[in-house]
C-alpha cells in the first residue's frame, strides 16, 4: 500500500549535492545523471527528511490522489 504522501523535487532548482539521498531512509532518492535528484514515488513514504535538509529548497511533500 502506498503512503498518502510522497517527495518531489523541483529538478530545475536541484543542484544534485546528495543531501536528500543520504537522509532518505527508503532510500527512495537517487541522483540522476549527476543532473538532479529524482524520488522513486512509490518507494517513498513522504517522510519529510530530505525536504528539511534540502540546502536549495527544491524538494516539497505532496499528498498522493485517491485511486479508486
Amino acid at each position: 500500500m502506498l503512503s498518502k504522501r510522497y517527495a518531489q523535487v523541483n529538478v530545475k532548482r536541484c543542484v544534485s549535492c546528495g543531501t536528500c539521498v543520504k537522509v532518505c531512509p527508503k532510500e527512495a532518492i537517487e541522483i540522476k545523471r549527476g543532473r538532479h535528484a529524482l524520488v522513486e514515488a512509490g518507494s517513498c513514504v513522504g517522510c519529510g527528511r530530505c525536504e528539511r535538509v534540502c540546502p536549495a529548497c527544491c524538494i516539497d511533500i505532496k499528498v498522493r490522489e485517491a485511486t479508486a
